[in-house]
C-alpha cells in the first residue's frame, strides 16, 4: 500500500479496527477514513453506496461486526446472522463497484467445524458440522468470504478473508454478559476484587482449550497482509481457482491454554486472592480450537505478545476506561 493511499477501515472503534488504526498510523499511514456508527451505518445499503461514491477508498478493512461471546450468541442469533451478513454484504460489493484494489474481511475462527483436525487448517472450512452456540454468526462470516471468492472469480477483485484465532487487548468490550472469555473474565475477577467476593464462577468445565491473539499483534498481521507483493497477495484470493481452498488466511498465536489456565492467569494478573469456581451445567463449547499459522508465518509473519504480557496490557487499559467499578 502506498503511504498516501486512502484507506477505510470499517468498524475503528472495535478491538480490531481500533489495533489497526493504531498500526497504520505508526506505520506512516495518514489518509485514513473512519465512520462511528452514527455517521454511517453499514447495514443501510443506501448509506453505504453513499459513503463508497463520495470516499472512493482505494483499500479497505472491514472489521466492522456484530460480535459477542457464548451469552450474546444464545441470546440473540437472529441479530447476528442479520447485521453481519447486512454489513458485509455492502461493503464488499460497495467495494467491487468502487474499484477498491484490496479489500481485507476479517473473520474468525468459530467458521470452522466443531470437530475440526487440530491445528485447524485453511482447507478445513465447510468439512462439517459448526458449534451450534454460535453457528449463525459463524454462518454470516462463511458467507463473506464465499462472497470474496466469487467476486475475485467472477470480477477479478482481490478481496481476502483473514481468520484470527481468538482476541483480547485494548479497546476491549467488557460487558458482564455480551463480551468474549479474556474481557469477561478481566471484568469478573475485577469486580470480585473490589468487592471482595470469595469466590469467581466462570461457566464450565475449565478444560475446554483455547488459543489468544493480542490484538496489535493481529493489526500488525493484517497490515503485513494488504502490503504484500502484487504476486503472493493474488495467489491468495483464489480468483482462478475453485479446488476448495478459499481465500483466507489463519492468524494465530500457535499455541493454546486450558480455561482453568487462563483463569488462574487471570486471577493473578487482577491481584484476586479468592476461590475459583467452575459451572459445570452451563456449555463449555468446542473443546479445543487451535489454528495452524504456518502460512502466514511463511509470509513473514509471528505473534509476538506473550499472553501473561498482553493480559497485563489489557488489564491496564480496563482499569483506565472508566469501565472498572
Amino acid at each position: 500500500m502506498e503511504k498516501n493511499a486512502k484507506i477505510y477501515v470499517a468498524g475503528h472503534r472495535g478491538l480490531v479496527g481500533s489495533a489497526i488504526v493504531k498500526a497504520l498510523l505508526a506505520q506512516g499511514y495518514t489518509n485514513l477514513v473512519i465512520r462511528t456508527h452514527a455517521e454511517l451505518d453499514l447495514t443501510s445499503q443506501q448509506a453505504v453506496i453513499a459513503f463508497f461514491a463520495q470516499e472512493k477508498p482505494e483499500y479497505v478493512f472491514l472489521a466492522a461486526a456484530r460480535v459477542g461471546g457464548i451469552h450474546a450468541n444464545n441470546t440473540f442469533p437472529a441479530e447476528f446472522i442479520h447485521e453481519n451478513l447486512a454489513i458485509q454484504t455492502n461493503v464488499i460489493h460497495q467495494s467491487y463497484v468502487n474499484g477498491v484494489k484490496r479489500l481485507l474481511f476479517l473473520g474468525s475462527s468459530c467458521i470452522y467445524p466443531k470437530d475440526a483436525p487440530q491445528p485447524i487448517k485453511e482447507e478445513h472450512l465447510l468439512t462439517g458440522p459448526l458449534e451450534p452456540t454460535n453457528r449463525p454468526y459463524a454462518l454470516a462470516k462463511i458467507a463473506g468470504i464465499e462472497m470474496c471468492w466469487s467476486y475475485n472469480r467472477q470480477y477479478g477483485t482481490q478481496f481476502l478473508a483473514a481468520m484470527p484465532t481468538n482476541l483480547y487487548g485494548p479497546g476491549d468490550n467488557y460487558h458482564p454478559e455480551n463480551s468474549h472469555v479474556i474481557p469477561a473474565l478481566i471484568r469478573r475477577f475485577h469486580e470480585a476484587k473490589v468487592k471482595s467476593q470469595a469466590e469467581v464462577v466462570i461457566w464450565g468445565t475449565g478444560t475446554p482449550k483455547r488459543e489468544f491473539l493480542y490484538s496489535e499483534d493481529m493489526a500488525e498481521a493484517c497490515t503485513h497482509i494488504l502490503g504484500l507483493a502484487d504476486r503472493d497477495f493474488a495467489n491468495l484470493t483464489a480468483a482462478d481457482r475453485n479446488d476448495g481452498t478459499p481465500p483466507i488466511l489463519n492468524i494465530g498465536y500457535n499455541a493454546d491454554i486450558s480455561i482453568a489456565e487462563l483463569a488462574e492467569t487471570i486471577k493473578e494478573v487482577t491481584a484476586y486472592e479468592g476461590k475459583i469456581v467452575f459451572d459445570t451445567s452451563k456449555p463449555d463449547g468446542t473443546m479445543r480450537k487451535l489454528m495452524d499459522s504456518s502460512r502466514i508465518n511463511h509470509m513473514g509473519w509471528t505473534a509476538k505478545t506473550e499472553l501473561k504480557n498482553g493480559l497485563k496490557a489489557a488489564y491496564t487499559d480496563f482499569i483506565k476506561s472508566n469501565i472498572a467499578s
